[in-house]
């Protein structure tokens, strides 16, 4: 990875929806399916491009590949495996690709009229020609908690629960998305009460993520018991258990916010 910083770029990786002037040199993330492939040089000039941002001073493209055709010849990798070994800043920037090609895929015509849309001039946006309608990127917020029993110290237990269609024996925080007119504290409360049965309070911010898969944003949240016992919502929930830090189960990987917020808690005297 090139690693000169241009003028005027500010930080190591800067979203954006436009080049920053002085920035010449391009990386192409071609998103084949939702895997993504990384060169020099795009695969094919007419297939559609988004400006990602800016990482190291390198301008980053991702390639709308169309349906059926993969230029890597197999050596594409999906996000999960991108992430060990690119790390978390091209990870960021590999994600913010899929998530826009994925937009621009199914916004290829309007909603309200069925013309196809075009670009929005000076906002990141597909236009419809003849009725108006903007369609901005499709993005759904999501909470993710991690909930704690006890005076903080180290008999202090935290929920972990494994869900149904998770393939291995994986333990986590809970999390589901935020309803129409809600607030983040309020689907906080909803969906552990949903979810395991039991009442929170205490709902602190601790931190955000974006989640490629497909659009979500994952907000992290810490939360404290206040009563109830585990009744399980079995169509979402496999098992679910209080754990001391001496003996979790498996737990998330690095790469997602759950972790880093088990991984606070851990920290913790």
């Amino acid at each position: 990875m090139r690693s000169a910083t241009k003028p005027g770029v500010s930080g190591r990786w800067s979203p954006t929806s436009n080049v920053p002037d002085g920035v010449t040199e391009v990386t192409y993330v071609h998103v084949v399916g939702t895997s993504v492939w990384v060169a020099d040089a795009p695969a094919e000039v007419s297939w559609r491009q988004h400006v990602v941002g800016v990482l190291d001073g390198v301008a980053w493209h991702a390639v709308e590949v169309p349906n059926g055709i993969d230029p890597s010849d197999g050596a594409a990798v999906d996000l999960y495996a991108y992430h060990g070994r690119a790390g978390e800043d091209a990870w960021l920037a590999a994600g913010r690709a899929v998530q826009l090609v994925e937009w621009g895929r199914t916004h290829r015509f309007c909603g309200r009229c069925a013309t196809l849309t075009e670009p929005s001039r000076g906002e990141r946006a597909m236009r419809c020609p003849a009725c108006g309608l903007v369609a901005f990127p499709r993005l759904a917020p999501a909470m993710i908690t991690l909930v704690t029993r006890g005076d903080d110290g180290p008999d202090q237990e935290a929920l972990l629960a494994r869900g149904v269609q998770w393939r291995i024996p994986m333990y986590s925080c809970l999390a589901g998305f935020v309803e129409p007119g809600e607030s983040l504290e309020g689907a906080v409360v909803r969906e552990v009460f949903e979810e395991v049965g039991l009442t929170v309070g205490d709902v602190q911010y601790r931190g955000s993520q974006p989640w490629p898969f497909p659009h979500s944003l994952m907000i992290g949240f810490r939360a404290r018991y206040v009563s109830g016992d585990l009744v399980l919502d079995e169509s979402e929930i496999r098992d679910a258990g209080w754990y001391r830090r001496a003996c979790l189960p498996q737990i998330p990987p690095g790469i997602s916010i759950a972790r880093k917020l088990i991984d606070e808690w851990l920290g913790e005297p």
